[in-house]
């Protein structure tokens, strides 16, 4: 089974956004001498944690550092940019890089309601399925007579996924026949209803004669399981911070972490990360495998925040190994 790795540039309380963009190159690399099949970054604004805003500015440093691995977004938050845009974008990466670039769009505005307005979005519109349409258009084959075409663009076919948390884009991808890979390492709470209602209604395309889903994993691994504990604290911490409002750079982790946030919210924390493997490499392979046995993905894409870019090269060395002994 493919495995990938999503990042979001995570800047650590400590760094900059110029050491986060060297961290992510630097575990591009690493992460391509490991196996991984996929490399993905993510579109998030206003965040001071995450560096990864500019995303095909990203994506093309990282293919550039990189020979075979398939880098890509996941994703582009397509609300916040015209199709053709992000068509031209896409299709210059993929005519710079032929057959490793990947183009997963989400619905999200990613940002907040101050975002919005500063992207000049329009908070109530929404075309999502046929600004997806059109941009797998841009993409098709050439067009001579089109009154509009991606030049660079036309004829790259880039492949398009579907990135979501809910029904709608899971009814969206098997509508379309395109992959679908849902967001359930931060919200898992539809993930077992999306994938039966993705499988169950998926009509074969010109890009995919069958259904092809991926399952995102958090994953916090080191050789001792208690210090692989203490690494997760971090993103524990982050998304408690997040949800409470106040977002900031990556937390460092914590050897109390009931200190730090309330019963409550750490319940809620823990559920929203609960598809999630966290030990040592024994242990995280059989997470893994449980995780697997029980949502039969086509792919798994592996992610975590992890302060130390150390320990994170690490655990991602040991995801790694643990997918290839599964």
């Amino acid at each position: 089974m493919p495995y990938s790795l999503l990042d979001l540039s995570p800047v650590p309380e400590g760094f900059d956004a110029a050491d986060a963009i060297s961290n992510t190159i630097d575990l591009a690399r690493h992460a391509e001498g490991w196996g991984y099949h996929r490399y993905w970054m993510a579109e998030h604004h206003n965040m001071p944690g995450i560096a990864s805003a500019a995303t095909a500015v990203l994506i093309a440093l990282v293919a550039q550092a990189t020979e075979r691995m398939r880098v890509g977004a996941g994703g582009i938050m397509l609300p916040n940019h015209a199709p053709l845009t992000v068509a031209e974008a896409f299709g210059t990466l993929a005519t710079a890089f032929p057959d490793r670039i990947d183009l997963g769009l989400g619905r999200a505005p990613g940002g907040d309601g101050a975002v919005i307005r500063a992207l000049r979005r329009d908070p109530m519109a929404d075309s999502f399925p046929q600004d997806v349409v059109e941009l797998l258009d841009y993409f098709g084959p050439e067009r001579p007579g089109a009154p509009v075409r991606a030049l660079p663009g036309e004829g790259t076919e880039v492949p398009v996924w579907i990135l979501g948390s809910s029904l709608f884009g899971a009814q969206l991808a098997a509508h379309l026949g395109l992959p679908y890979a849902f967001a359930s390492h931060f919200a898992p709470g539809d993930l077992e209803q999306a994938l039966a209602v993705y499988r169950e209604r998926f009509r074969p395309s010109r890009w995919n004669e069958k259904p092809r889903a991926m399952l995102a994993i958090n994953v916090f691994a080191a050789e001792d399981a208690e210090e692989a504990h203490y690494l997760r604290t971090t993103m524990q911490l982050a998304f408690a911070r997040l949800r409470t409002g106040m977002p900031g750079k990556l937390p460092r982790p914590t050897r109390d972490l009931d200190a730090e946030i309330s019963p409550q919210m750490r319940r809620m924390v823990d559920q929203a990360l609960r598809i999630t493997a966290v030990g040592n490499p024994g242990q995280v392979q059989e997470q893994l495998a449980a995780l697997i046995e029980t949502h039969a993905p086509d792919e798994v894409i592996l992610t975590g925040q992890i302060h130390d870019h150390s320990a994170r090269l690490r655990s991602f060395e040991i995801a790694a190994g643990a997918m290839q002994g599964i």
